[in-house]
């Protein structure tokens, strides 16, 4: 198991974790699905019952925009419940960042709106170093 992974993980949320945390970057449900089918997985239900406690426990987050997960590459994320991501619009890379200067700001802001925050996932899409430097 990993250094952030759940003691209580069923066999499916574990088989999902995993798979997810192989990609080494987004996967959708149907990717996992497909990955999974070999360890008794058929139906997309089966994957987003897995992927919903898994973003619970805070292992996993959804990318709105792309309409994918991705396992979380820092510990305590589901404590803080922020998530911040740079996504590249040429190789699809995913990089995980803390925001912590921008939660701060946000906080404020919800707290005097009296707007009660559940979780924040921040997404910048645009286009890498690599893929900048060879597009020069």
């Amino acid at each position: 198991m990993t250094a952030h992974a759940h003691p209580d993980l069923t066999k499916n949320q574990s088989l999902v974790f995993g798979s997810l945390s192989d990609a080494g970057g987004p996967l959708t449900a149907y990717a996992i699905l497909d990955l999974l089918r070999e360890n008794g997985f058929r139906a997309p239900l089966q994957v987003y019952r897995a992927l919903d406690k898994l973003v619970e426990y805070g292992m996993v987050h959804r990318l709105e925009s792309l309409n994918a997960f991705v396992a979380c590459a820092h510990t305590g994320c589901a404590d803080h419940g922020t998530a911040a991501f740079a996504i590249c619009e040429k190789c699809g890379d995913v990089r995980e960042f803390a925001p912590d200067e921008v939660m701060r700001l946000l906080k404020e802001w919800t707290k005097a709106q009296e707007f009660s925050l559940s979780r924040t996932t921040i997404e910048l899409r645009g286009t890498c170093k690599d893929c900048k430097n060879l597009s020069q």
